[in-house]
């Protein structure tokens, strides 16, 4: 693995994830202290600490410490290991939020991993595994990360508050990562979606799917967002709806937006036309934003560049979210790796927003546990 393993400290609990997830890829040790210190609540929440245990199921010989307040946390990581394992997720959070983890870890465990995760498949907060499937899912590809046992699968649907989803996540291992060159977006040649609706009216989802192509038909014909009705015991424990759109271009770049209905109890009630209508916006300004890998995945494309052989990986990316930002500080500092960051102004031929182009050295991450065969 890395060759300094001095551990590294940190206060406070934000992009906690982050710091297992490299931490864990390094293999240095890394404490994290004041975890909302001052809170009256102190201490790690129960996702979070769900997400502690995720990482434990995965690892072989981490070591786990968590003071009695849970304000204070010291992980030292144990080898990547994988098998076939089930996790229960909390329902704080979305399976997302655990699947992104995952997403970054899988390709270096020493057996092909295969997981059900159980939770909230769709909030307002995480990335949906409908978005996580047609965008990840693909990007891994790009470097090499394939094979038939390489799928996201959504066996049941769970919304907040009471989840009740389920996915089946499994992916293959891989010796090294190839280099990656994604310098041309290319342009927008269709829009696929999915309108799913659990424990309400069919209805619902036509509904949405009427009002977003009617924004989406001004740009472009081939649209075709396909209605998920899930009935019975597939449906979860809470009502709702919800909708995911990806645009796809002509050098396979995949671009992202997605909307998910109030959950039961908590806020106003939305309509199906205008939650259509909201994603198809907000899908119009990801593809203004741009770039070959849209906002939500910008921090795994730089990890797996960073993590890949010793060869000059480039990205174009559209502007930067603040958690990438913080994601290239914190590669800075678990694996001393620097970016050279190029901003590209939009000229005429970029249309939209100012691009930055990423490119970087891998420092050739080898998967030094993946079993010999």
């Amino acid at each position: 693995m890395a060759t300094q393993t001095h551990s590294l400290s940190y206060a406070g609990c934000n992009f906690l994830r982050q710091r297992l997830v490299l931490s864990t890829l390094s293999g240095r040790p890394v404490k994290i202290r004041k975890i909302r210190a001052r809170d009256d609540n102190p201490g790690l929440r129960d996702f979070e600490a769900s997400f502690i245990r995720l990482l434990d199921k995965i690892t072989n010989g981490s070591r786990i410490e968590i003071n009695q307040t849970g304000t204070t946390l010291y992980y030292q990581p144990g080898l990547l290991y994988g098998g076939s394992l089930e996790h229960d997720c909390s329902i704080l959070r979305g399976i997302g939020y655990y699947l992104e983890g995952l997403l970054c870890l899988a390709p270096f465990m020493k057996h092909p991993l295969k997981i059900v995760l159980r939770g909230v498949t769709n909030d307002q907060v995480d990335p949906s595994v409908d978005v996580l499937k047609a965008t990840a899912l693909p990007l891994l590809k790009q470097f090499g990360i394939d094979g038939e046992s390489f799928e996201l699968k959504i066996v049941r649907r769970g919304m907040p508050p009471g989840g009740g989803g389920e996915v089946i996540f499994s992916c293959p291992v891989k010796k090294a990562l190839k280099p990656i060159q994604l310098t041309d977006p290319g342009k927008i040649k269709r829009i696929r979606g999915m309108a799913y609706s659990v424990r309400v009216s069919p209805q619902m989802a036509n509904r949405i799917v009427d009002s977003a192509r009617g924004i989406l038909n001004k740009f472009i014909p081939d649209i075709y967002i396909y209605t998920d009705h899930m009935k019975g015991v597939n449906s979860g424990k809470s009502p709702g709806f919800g909708l995911s759109l990806v645009a796809e271009t002509t050098n396979g770049t995949f671009l992202s937006a997605e909307l998910a209905s109030n959950p039961q109890g908590q806020g106003a009630a939305v309509l199906p036309e205008d939650l259509g209508k909201n994603c198809a916006r907000l899908l119009l300004e990801e593809i203004y934003r741009g770039g070959c890998v849209d906002s939500t995945n910008q921090s795994l494309a730089l990890l797996l560049m960073t993590l890949g052989q010793q060869d000059v990986s480039k990205v174009l990316l559209g502007p930067l979210s603040p958690y990438t930002i913080e994601f290239l500080r914190h590669l800075k500092s678990f694996f001393q790796i620097m970016f050279k960051i190029e901003t590209k102004p939009c000229g005429e031929e970029l249309k939209g927003g100012d691009k930055v182009l990423m490119t970087c050295v891998g420092i050739g991450f080898s998967n030094l546990s993946k079993t010999l065969k």
